[in-house]
């Protein structure tokens, strides 16, 4: 149980650390991606579309699951404050306290994580959707209307 007592904090943080650095590493290369990138060079909507949704679904997988990692080293926190407790025998308010609020950092940083991810994946989201339509138009004929 120590092992993990020392450890776990370790494994959420650099979970949530690696979260991060995906989604700021992911948001640079779309954005990067979208400025250069013209619908005249595909031939299909589709191909484009793919084209621009690229790596989005990690980005989904990110905010969606950030908060679930911090939950789980909350949860780990608190088992091992609990256990702490039994082991010792005796209930004092300040160790229990000190071992909640320490597990609760958990949760912090998956949220910090998972809310700036989510507010990207929205903006990205737009983004696309005003890119896309914009393939139609690079691709009428002329003298066709809208």
């Amino acid at each position: 149980m120590e092992f993990i007592k020392e450890s776990v904090d370790y494994a959420i943080f650099i979970i949530l650390g690696v979260m991060g650095f995906i989604t700021v590493w992911l948001t640079i290369e779309r954005l990067l991606f979208m400025k250069k990138c013209r619908p005249e060079d595909y031939p299909t909507k589709d191909a484009y579309d793919e084209a621009l949704t690229n790596n989005l679904t990690t980005l989904y997988i990110i905010y969606s699951n950030a908060p679930y990692v911090g939950l789980l080293g909350t949860v780990i926190g608190i088992m091992i404050t609990f256990y702490d407790m039994g082991q010792s025998g005796n209930i004092n308010a300040s160790d229990i306290m000190t071992g909640l609020s320490l597990a609760l950092k958990a949760t912090a940083l998956g949220l910090t994580v998972a809310i700036p991810t989510l507010i990207v994946y929205n903006g990205l989201q737009r983004r696309i959707n005003i890119l896309s339509a914009r393939w139609s138009e690079a691709h009428q004929h002329p003298g066709e209307k809208a």
